[in-house]
């Protein structure tokens, strides 16, 4: 049918026809136009070689998942609730320095669902649920959920390293980090398809590390979180990619690791609860 349509446009006369001696569907033109018919195919099919990789690029599943509104819920819930405690969440659940000597570890978890104030809250949002929803549709809810929770306790681990003391940090920053790290290598899903695979794998890290860049590295940002959180998006990326199709999105595992994700944040503040 394509082909047909390509000799129609160029004034080629052509009938489509199934021969039943095996041949299957053919192209019947007028013998005086079969080379001009057969250069106009093979024209065509070159400038259409790519459309096999655009087909695996819409099987990729890249759209925006609605789950990242339950994420953002979460955010505005527990800021409302630290408000109302007078902020004695955030003392709780702050990153700090002293997790070295205290051993709280749960606060690289429950430090990625604080913020210091409203300005602070807007921007994580906003920002996060564009990225963290096209994560989930492109990994599934439950996978990028999981892996940008544990890229946002990474880049609190990268902070307790490398700041110096006495360190403070709260934010879901390194989580909306980590979802852009998750979308710098969603295009490693064409890794297979050969020759054009590698451009459209240059272009989407690129695209995504000019991102990170432009909404990462502003020096009033705490850049080192954002850069481990950016970091541990890529690696969980780069993991996801080649997860077999039945544990994929939509599948029983995805679903797990999104319970997963919420047993973690929830046993991390009730554990700091427990100490406050």
């Amino acid at each position: 049918m394509d082909w047909s349509l390509a000799l129609v446009s160029q004034g080629i006369e052509v009938t489509i026809d199934h021969q039943p001696e095996g041949l299957g569907w053919v192209l019947i033109v007028d013998p005086a136009q079969a080379a001009a018919a057969a250069a106009t195919i093979r024209q065509y099919r070159l400038e259409n070689r790519g459309w096999a990789l655009r087909r695996q690029w819409r099987d990729l599943g890249l759209r925006f998942h609605w789950a990242a509104l339950v994420w953002a819920g979460v955010l505005l819930a527990v800021h409302a609730l630290n408000e109302a405690a007078g902020g004695g969440l955030a003392w709780a659940g702050s990153m700090s320095h002293t997790v070295r000597s205290t051993h709280e570890w749960w606060r690289l978890v429950t430090a990625t669902t604080l913020h210091a104030d409203v300005g602070h809250l807007a921007a994580n949002v906003s920002t996060g649920l564009a990225a963290l929803g096209l994560a989930m549709g492109r990994y599934g809810a439950g996978w990028a959920g999981l892996a940008a929770l544990f890229a946002g306790a990474l880049g609190n681990a990268a902070g307790l390293v490398f700041h110096p003391d006495p360190y403070r940090g709260l934010g879901a920053s390194g989580m909306v980090m980590g979802a852009l790290g998750l979308l710098t290598v969603q295009s490693l899903g064409v890794w297979r398809h050969p020759r054009a695979a590698w451009r459209s794998i240059l272009a989407g890290v690129v695209a995504g590390g000019l991102l990170f860049v432009l909404l990462g590295l502003s020096p009033r940002s705490d850049v080192v979180a954002h850069a481990g959180g950016y970091l541990g998006g890529l690696l969980g990326g780069l993991g996801l990619n080649f997860l077999p199709a039945r544990l994929g999105p939509g599948t029983p595992a995805d679903r797990a690791a999104g319970v997963g994700a919420a047993l973690l944040a929830l046993v991390c503040w009730l554990q700091a609860l427990a100490v406050r």
